[in-house]
């Protein structure tokens, strides 16, 4: 059987990590052709915006690529739940001079649910697919597997991978506590168990008979390396690339990757519903207070971050915002997306891998 890099069509084990608002065609493009793995992210993006990423990847590359689907179950509606989120967030929008939503709406699908997704990628046949937060029906998988294409699922557990690996993909992707943006639990109402990348690297090589991907706090070619020696065929690193000038990323999240005094990064669900890891900004700090409300449901609970970010960003509060980031965010460094792939591959081959 032909190696994942092999089945992936890529020289070399790095995949840049789909980071859904921060990915642009342009990065995934760079990345793959500088030999890795680039990747587009289709969390929150309906088909026809979907349908334009790929094109413009297509455009750029004639490499390989991933684009990236989020399969979260959705929420029952919970008005009066939503109703109690608003109004724990509300002396926050009075401070900035706005109302909150009068309700919560569902910003995107499920791609578990999605018929306009599914027809999209039947037709756009992308080289590669990978799926957070579970995974869709399995007439589905069948049905994108019959397009030839490579399929990735997140794992943050042995019991998660295993179902992976029950669902016939091709490679499992390690997401470690370490690693920045949603973690990929696919039941987050039973607690998340909060491996890190290693441990659950190894575990899931020494386990399982699919490829294993190594997410999480990889930063340079030394953790790709360590990854390697680990099992891992890849290692896929999403941090690292934000700060390249082909991200979406803006200039206070740039500016604070860059920064020697960063805030840590801390995991929370307040501003989307889900569990993530991000830096420890205002927003995170005065709405994961203790005794806070019951966040609402994801999405929905992201209509009202964004809100509340956007009123305060307009009165000039830059440090009310989303900034993803992984624990390795310090060893961030602005290179261009080639350039970085081709430091990476130098530090990966002087540590031995």
């Amino acid at each position: 059987m032909p190696d994942l890099l092999t089945r992936l069509g890529i020289p070399h084990p790095i995949i840049q990590a789909p980071m859904a608002g921060v990915s642009t065609p342009a990065l995934a493009a760079a990345v793959s052709e500088a030999g890795g793995l680039g990747s587009v992210a289709a969390g929150s993006a309906p088909a026809a915006a979907l349908a334009q990423q790929i094109a413009e990847v297509r455009a750029r590359t004639a490499r390989p690529f991933n684009v990236n689907l989020f399969c979260h179950a959705q929420p029952a509606p919970d008005a009066s739940g939503d109703a109690a989120w608003l109004d724990y967030l509300l002396p926050l929008f009075t401070e900035f001079g706005a109302e909150p939503p009068a309700a919560l709406a569902e910003p995107y699908p499920s791609f578990a649910d999605n018929d306009e997704l599914l027809a999209l990628l039947l037709d756009a046949r992308p080289p590669v697919i990978s799926f957070h937060f579970g995974l869709p029906p399995a007439d589905t998988l069948a049905a994108l597997r019959s397009t030839g294409a490579v399929l990735l699922a997140s794992a943050t557990t042995l019991a998660e991978a295993r179902q992976v690996e029950a669902a016939g993909l091709d490679a499992v992707v390690a997401q470690g506590a370490e690693a920045g943006g949603h973690r990929g639990v696919f039941r987050p109402e039973l607690g998340d168990a909060g491996l890190g990348t290693l441990p659950l690297t190894r575990l899931l090589v020494r386990t399982l008979r699919l490829p294993v991907v190594a997410a999480g706090g990889i930063m340079d070619g030394a953790g790709i390396a360590a990854v390697r020696r680990l099992g891992a065929a890849a290692a896929q690193l999403g941090t690292a690339f934000v700060v390249c000038p082909e991200s979406a990323a803006d200039a206070a999240y740039r500016a604070r990757l860059l920064s020697p005094d960063q805030p840590p990064t801390v995991i929370s669900s307040v501003i989307s519903g889900r569990p993530a890891r991000g830096f420890l900004t205002r927003l995170v700090r005065e709405a994961d207070a203790p005794g806070r409300a019951a966040v609402a449901a994801y999405p929905r609970a992201y209509e009202a971050a964004r809100a509340l970010i956007a009123a305060a960003q307009a009165q000039g509060a830059a440090d009310v915002a989303v900034q993803w980031a992984g624990q390795g965010a310090p060893l961030a460094r602005a290179l261009p997306a080639a350039e970085l792939v081709g430091a990476l591959l130098a530090e990966l081959a002087a540590a031995g891998g």
